[in-house]
């Protein structure tokens, strides 16, 4: 009788720990980065856009534009909803802007409008005239600080190549100064704030492409690598348990010297040390997964990373849970030559991106 009891006991005690693991409820934030693929308007500005006009070689006219503007935002409203059922992403990094105008349409769209997105991006020195930025929900982030940090490159750097190194094709031509021989492209935008009252850094990026080759342009990406890692450096010399996220299209793969060396991204959790980064899109790729594709054969080129201090779970705090990449379907090439690709803007159809998008989430116990 008293073995009965004490296993009665035993297995009520093991139901109540269940019951209270069950009930516990998390605060959930959704980080998103998008290569938003040529987010042109329809007005001569003081950059490269002669393509991107009415009369240019895209034809790229206001009903093409409105509808590219409701196809990204109906992208982005949907992104991370299947664990954040109610809310879009609380961030939302961006590339290939033409302006800081294109950006406050995006955000008026009816997808979005209620989001009320605030928007920090500066006109970076690319010879295209494109840009990255950072949308962020109003309600959850507090911006205290932003700043462009520039990436000085010189012709002088690019690599040796051979007869492998073939040329990509791309509409993101690295374009060099003549007269000062630097490669002008685009900076790395940090941003810090408080993430509903606990202190982030988001760094936003669009390292230089492959123009001209793998080989020859990656000293280019490894600048940016070094520089991403300085400015990492440069916030933990400041807070050694400053949390970090560096999130961006890349231009290279996980597995690349820019990321692998150059910030020194670790692929499993289990390798992490103080002021390291975690990459998680390093083992998505080994599984088979893609944001683009080229000649047939996938990459992930856009990644967002996360530092140690977002891995200790401790969810008193925010800390990061999960990545994915979004590719709905509907965002996907279904006929032809390029059937499985991400479904992008062509002459006859307006579509979405080259690129399919990627997401982490911040999640926070509720106390």
């Amino acid at each position: 009788m008293r073995i009965k009891t004490i296993m009665v006991l035993f297995i009520a005690f093991f139901a109540i720990i269940e019951t209270n693991a069950q009930s516990k409820k998390y605060n959930i934030h959704t980080v998103a980065f998008y290569n938003f693929e040529n987010l042109f308007d329809t007005i001569n500005g003081p950059n490269n856009d002669e393509e991107w006009l009415p009369d240019g070689a895209q034809n790229w006219t206001g009903k093409k534009y409105k509808q590219k503007l409701h196809n990204l935002a109906k992208v982005l409203s949907e992104i991370g909803t299947s664990e954040n059922p109610n809310n879009s992403p609380t961030f939302i990094g961006g590339c290939e802007i033409e302006n800081r105008g294109v950006l406050e349409d995006l955000i008026k769209e009816p997808l979005l409008i209620n989001k009320d997105y605030g928007i920090v991006h500066f006109d970076s020195p690319d010879k295209r005239g494109i840009d990255v930025a950072l949308l962020y929900q109003k309600k959850h982030f507090k911006v205290t600080s932003y700043s462009n940090i520039p990436l000085l490159i010189y012709k002088n750097q690019e690599g040796k190549t051979d007869k492998k190194d073939t040329e990509e094709a791309t509409d993101d031509i690295v374009v060099v100064d003549k007269s000062a021989d630097r490669v002008y492209t685009r900076d790395q935008l940090l941003i810090t704030g408080f993430l509903d009252g606990e202190e982030i850094s988001l760094i936003v990026n669009h390292w230089p492409s492959r123009s001209g080759g793998e080989k020859k342009s990656s000293p280019f990406r490894e600048a940016a690598g070094r520089l991403n890692r300085k400015i990492i450096d440069s916030l933990f010399a400041i807070n050694p348990n400053a949390k970090i996220i560096t999130m961006g299209d890349l231009n290279d793969g996980s597995y690349n010297k820019s990321v692998k060396k150059e910030i020194g991204a670790k692929r499993k959790k289990e390798e992490l040390k103080q002021f390291d980064i975690y990459n998680p899109f390093e083992e998505m790729f080994y599984k088979g997964n893609a944001t683009l594709f080229y000649r047939d054969a996938g990459d992930i080129f856009d990644q967002i990373m996360v530092s140690e201090t977002f891995v200790k779970k401790d969810y008193s705090n925010f800390q990061y849970w999960k990545a994915g990449i979004y590719n709905k379907p509907y965002m996907i090439q279904t006929t032809g030559q390029y059937k499985g690709y991400p479904l992008r803007h062509t002459m006859t159809e307006i579509g979405y991106s080259d690129h399919f998008p990627v997401y982490i989430y911040l999640i926070k116990e509720i106390k």
